[in-house]
């Protein structure tokens, strides 16, 4: 086993233990199961199976349901009833935080039980406590009292388990001895595998969830490793990224964290988790596992990738790849985003509006947003207008050649056709590269010699490799291998149909890649103009796209955000809402992102429970948790600030909070 998967030059499913939940076959390269989770009061059993039968007829293979105390776990009876009643056979999973009687009951009744192994025992008051190593022994075995019931109880009637770790709400004892990292949230989860190996229990699903993509994949990978390493066998993983938020971000987010993975061959069941009704989030599970069944191993080109055991880099931790600056891009330059209009017929200065520019005749001025792309791409337009200050033309070589402001315009050439050109620009020099298709062979790598380290040569990688994001990185590989240190731009194309297919296939292309410090910049487009026109009436409810520009840049600018490389706008970390939930979230979220979504850079995490606050808002700036029925209490980090704030007032009073800790400006 290479590292934490089976090979990262192709995509190759990792075996897995099998894991039976009720009639459901999970993990051992079983297909993928997606699954969600109910919104209702679960004591509200009518409620709770006609959610539960939405889903299900959306294609949900498990749900969850919460189940904060003993008569929540105890109803679970009246809900399998009523749904077996109903002619549904699904498995159903009781959520579990705090509570180790309502998991105890649960687990003699359903078919999976969750629990948060930093919750399931330990309390959390954001302490630092200092363990001699006898001590921490006998914390483990506190656990180990705790939890074997449960584990005993799940071996007798059959039932499975997740060890579900969040970044966000890892206990003090964790906390104090590995501190808030990945390495911490692996150790959590194992303290608990053992437990139960222990007690010859392995009906076990693990899982490694955070609000931020880059944590959560590195935990995933991490916890991998050390199951191989410690057991030489690795439990299902169930993949998902914690309070992704709503509409083209939450599945942005999402498919970063969870498709980085899939890509990986990690990840035996899924959940999207977005702040909208349940049964919206099948569809998206459904477009990232869609990418994988025709994906075996043995086909599809990946034979054209040289395998490699030696990388330079950690797959466990994040750091930029080191690269010199030609003029904006690389260096410590933010990555720039590129914005592909060359299927426009005549480009003119409104559709410029599109990608972040808009004119002002009346002041006869540019106003830039900070979603403007860097540069656009016009194949051999060159345009009539004067241009924004900031921005500039990537255009080929033979129109470039013609135009006479070579300080606005630059050159694009193939690799080929950058060794052999006659005339480049002594600034800046874009040169692509396809990296391991069909028309590349195997091991030529003589392209790179006549770039290697040029101080005006950005290089474009791209792949038409049906394992497109593995050849990328191979070549990334080659490229640290050789100390070639040109700042990358990654090129992506996608020939998808629908607008979540676009979001989920750019996202996770791109996205796994700048999760691993790889590159400098980012290009979307698409494979022809008629699917570009195609998404003007494919949208869903959600997202109707009427300006494909648009849509395509923000969801450029919007994959950096998630990757945490480029900030260009509020970051909203917000819980999908379940029975807990005690105000009504997707009304709430909308209402604070109206009001602060001009405000760069700030995050903010809108939670429905205590159970989801103040712990897994992990590194918001600011949050707003639900404390009780029409209460809200505010944070400023991890310190409340306002308690039981009536909820008609709270959303105005974050506002104050936000004025008072000086971030708020006017919009």
């Amino acid at each position: 086993m290479q590292l934490y998967c089976e090979s990262l030059t192709e995509y190759r499913r990792l075996k897995t233990r099998e894991v039976k939940i009720g009639d459901l076959l999970l993990g051992n390269l079983n297909p993928i199961r997606v699954q969600t989770m109910t919104t209702t009061d679960t004591m509200d059993t009518i409620a709770t199976v006609e959610q539960s039968i939405r889903c299900i007829e959306a294609g949900a293979e498990l749900v969850r349901i919460t189940a904060p105390s003993k008569k929540e776990a105890e109803n679970l009876l009246n809900i399998k009833n009523e749904l077996k009643k109903r002619g549904y056979s699904t498995p159903l999973v009781a959520d579990i935080h705090f509570t180790p009687n309502a998991a105890e009951i649960a687990a003699r009744i359903i078919e999976k039980v969750r629990v948060n192994p930093g919750n399931y025992v330990d309390k959390k008051k954001f302490e630092q406590i200092e363990y001699t190593n006898a001590e921490y022994a006998e914390e483990i075995d506190r656990i180990r009292e705790r939890f074997t019931p449960l584990v005993k109880i799940c071996k007798e009637y059959g039932t499975a388990m997740r060890i579900g770790t969040n970044h966000g709400s890892l206990s003090d004892r964790i906390m104090s001895r590995y501190g808030d990292t990945a390495n911490g949230m692996v150790e959590s989860a194992m303290e608990f595998l053992r437990i139960a190996r222990a007690e010859a229990y392995h009906n076990i699903v693990l899982s490694m969830k955070s609000s931020n993509p880059q944590v959560m994949v590195q935990a995933y990978r991490l916890l991998v490793k050390t199951m191989v390493d410690e057991f030489g066998e690795c439990y299902p993983l169930h993949l998902g990224v914690t309070e992704a938020g709503d509409g083209e971000d939450g599945r942005i987010k999402s498919a970063i964290g969870i498709g980085t993975l899939l890509e990986d061959g990690l990840g035996d069941t899924i959940r999207v988790s977005l702040t909208e009704d349940p049964e919206l989030e099948i569809p998206v599970c459904k477009d990232l596992v869609r990418r994988y069944t025709s994906r075996e191993s043995g086909a599809h080109g990946q034979e054209l990738i040289p395998e490699t055991n030696k990388i330079s880099y950690s797959p466990f931790e994040y750091k930029r790849r080191e690269t010199f600056a030609v003029d904006n891009i690389g260096g410590k330059h933010v990555p720039v985003v590129i914005a592909d209009l060359s299927k426009i017929e005549k480009i003119l200065a409104k559709d410029l509006q599109s990608v972040g520019y808009t004119y002002n005749e009346t002041t006869d001025k540019w106003n830039i947003s900070d979603a403007a792309a860097d540069y656009i791409f016009t194949g051999n337009q060159l345009l009539d207008f004067e241009l924004p200050g900031t921005l500039k033309v990537i255009v080929y070589p033979g129109a470039w050649s013609l135009v006479a402001d070579k300080t606005k315009y630059f050159p694009i050439f193939e690799a080929g056709g950058f060794a052999e050109a006659e005339f480049k620009s002594d600034k800046l020099n874009f040169v692509m590269q396809d990296c391991y298709s069909d028309n590349t062979p195997v091991n030529d790598y003589t392209f790179l010699d006549k770039m290697s380290n040029d101080p005006t040569v950005v290089i474009c990688l791209s792949s038409t490799n049906t394992n497109a994001m593995q050849s990328v990185r191979r070549m990334f590989i080659e490229l640290q291998n050789n100390s070639i240190r040109n700042p990358v731009v990654l090129i992506t194309d996608s020939n998808w149909q629908t607008p979540d297919e676009h979001l989920i296939h750019f996202a996770t292309e791109t996205g796994a890649l700048f999760l691993e410090g790889m590159g400098d910049g980012i290009c979307l487009g698409y494979s022809n103009k008629a699917q570009m026109e195609s998404l003007k009436v494919t949208g869903r409810t959600y997202l109707q796209v009427k300006d494909i520009y648009q849509f395509t840049n923000n969801t450029a600018f919007s994959i950096l955000q998630a990757t945490r490389t480029r900030i260009s706008k509020t970051e909203y970390i917000s819980c999908p809402s379940c029975g807990r939930t005690l105000f009504d979230l997707q009304e709430t979220t909308a209402k604070i992102r109206a009001v602060t979504n001009h405000l760069k850079g700030v995050k903010i995490a809108i939670m429905g429970c205590i159970v989801n606050g103040p712990g897994e808002m992990a590194d918001a700036d600011f949050g707003y948790v639900g404390s009780g029925p029409g209460k809200i209490t505010l944070y400023k980090g991890k310190e409340v600030v306002k308690k039981n704030v009536n909820s008609e007032v709270a959303v105005d009073e974050l506002i104050n909070l936000l004025k008072e800790s000086e971030v708020w400006i006017d919009a």
